[in-house]
């Protein structure tokens, strides 16, 4: 058995020619295709000997010291990026990373190791630093091993790493092509393709192994127009849990349009007065509010902690009656879907508020043992290198009882915001700004001029307490480059909700 620690790769090419077939770096052992329904069929075992004697000495030696709990966190991830700039691919590169993080739980204490060698040897090590928590009698490890059932949320065709290279780099080129031809005022286009195949193996001492193979992909553009010495810009993405064939002209056809769109409508923008006004949130991309502002304050460590402003509201109003906000792990090809958790626990829908009441928290291991209830399936990590956290999935707010049209008749002079940047987030208090990329006057129940140089200011259980109206065009972003930084860790997310009215925030201008 050949043990791999780390290999990477760089190439790149001034006219973007390379042609790199993907097992030409990542070894045929790595393209072996996934069994049905997920990695059932024992790729660990198969291609790395982990079996399950091997996973009981390292679960034992990690509770040699005692602790409530043990679990070993198996990770073999491919990547790759390519990236178009000026016309010319300028970056193509690849990653394999492979390893094991071990978890010795004790009350609300973790001891924590992990390993880039597959060794009997290096993971009793790693076993060894987890348990040191502890200082009591071993603890037990189940005697067998068996995997729960699981959904099949992202299944490909074929794995992302038989893809040749060639192709994805023939993509970047065909959408930077579509978005030079959607308008003369184009001057730039950046455009990013990544994919990633990350398979995972989750064994623990109550006698859960699971495994999954988790796709993700995205295709980004980002388009600069130019006019009468003025420039402007814009981008647009497409991703998710999806396979190569997903990425069809019709996709590169809307982010090509809506990326060099919205660059060519800032040219008529205006700066919006600013003060306290209403604000139409659009539907789709803007529910990265809901997730930034609210859903962190509804993960389970921060309100165990007594950090969150939702702390001591389970069974209390937090919001209108027509609001209903989950989170789920169960949206087909979504960025934020899971078969199963970080900690094996299968994916699965959680209501977080419901008609204005907030009924849970979002749970991993731990904080559900705390509470007393089930974990959620929400517990995450960025790699085997890290520890688990309670973390988001797609968190969205779902429609309600009016028409699009009825929220923005109701404002007479506020801003509608369809699409959102870069913002900052206290996530205990859930204070937040926001900058608008996209968006439009709303004057005498009208859009109008299209804005921008405008952030959005304004707290958010505060924020969710003052959505007056929910419409009916509930849509969940489709994904991209996007990922949820936490506890210095990011992992893929998405989000959405319906066209809604916030009765009041704060908007100013870039330099307010």
């Amino acid at each position: 058995m050949t043990h791999i620690t780390r290999r990477s790769f760089v190439s790149a090419t001034a006219k973007g020619a390379a042609v790199i077939a993907a097992g030409s770096w990542l070894g045929a052992r790595a393209l072996a295709a996934p069994a049905a329904g997920g990695e059932a069929g024992g790729y660990f075992a198969r291609e790395f000997g982990i079996g399950d004697e091997l996973c009981r000495k390292v679960l034992a030696r990690a509770l040699a010291r005692g602790g409530d709990f043990a679990e070993l966190f198996f990770e073999h991830t491919l990547s790759t990026w390519v990236s178009l700039e000026d016309g010319k691919v300028n970056r193509a590169s690849g990653d394999v990373a492979l390893g094991v993080g071990i978890r010795t739980v004790k009350g609300d204490q973790v001891g924590y190791g992990f390993t880039q060698e597959l060794t009997l040897d290096a993971m009793l090590g790693a076993a060894s630093i987890a348990a040191s928590i502890a200082d009591a009698g071993a603890g037990k490890v189940a005697g067998a091993f068996s995997a729960p059932p699981l959904g099949s949320f992202y299944l490909l065709d074929q794995p992302l790493s038989t893809t040749p290279l060639a192709s994805k780099v023939a993509l970047v080129q065909d959408l930077n092509n579509r978005c030079f031809a959607r308008s003369p005022l184009v001057a730039k286009v950046s455009a990013t393709w990544h994919d990633q195949e990350r398979r995972i193996l989750v064994v623990t001492s109550d006698g859960a192994r699971t495994e999954d193979l988790q796709p993700r992909t995205y295709l980004m553009a980002t388009a600069t127009a130019e006019k009468d010495g003025r420039r402007e810009r814009a981008n647009w993405s497409y991703g998710g849990r999806r396979e190569f064939a997903a990425y069809t002209p019709a996709v590169l056809d809307e982010i090509a349009s809506v990326s060099v769109d919205r660059a060519v409508t800032l040219f008529d923008a205006v700066k919006p007065p600013a003060g306290e006004m209403p604000v139409v949130l659009g539907n789709g991309v803007t529910g990265v509010l809901l997730h930034e502002a609210i859903g962190h304050g509804m993960e389970a460590d921060f309100n165990r902690k007594n950090e969150s402003t939702y702390s001591t509201m389970i069974g209390k109003t937090v919001a209108d009656e027509t609001v209903t906000i989950v989170d789920d792990g169960t949206n087909p090809h979504v960025g934020g879907s899971l078969n199963v958790d970080d900690e094996g626990v299968p994916g699965q829908r959680t209501v977080l508020v419901e008609r204005g009441i907030l009924i849970g928290y979002l749970h991993d291991r731990i904080s559900a043992r705390h509470y007393g209830v089930a974990p959620t399936g929400n517990g995450r990590r960025e790699s085997y290198q890290h520890v688990v956290q309670p973390r988001m999935r797609n968190t969205y707010m779902l429609g309600g009882p009016s028409t699009p049209d009825e929220v923005i008749r109701s404002v007479k002079r506020g801003i509608y915001v369809e699409a959102v940047g870069n913002g900052q987030v206290k996530i205990g208090e859930g204070d937040f700004a926001f900058f608008v990329t996209t968006g439009r006057l709303i004057e005498d129940g009208k859009l109008t001029a299209p804005i921008k140089d405008v952030n959005i200011m304004g707290n958010g259980p505060r924020m969710l307490t003052n959505v007056s109206m929910v419409a009916n065009d509930f849509v969940l972003h489709p994904g991209g480059p996007g990922a949820c930084g936490k506890g210095g860790q990011a992992v893929p997310v998405s989000f959405g909700q319906p066209t809604i009215l916030v009765q009041s925030l704060t908007v100013g201008g870039s330099k307010a």
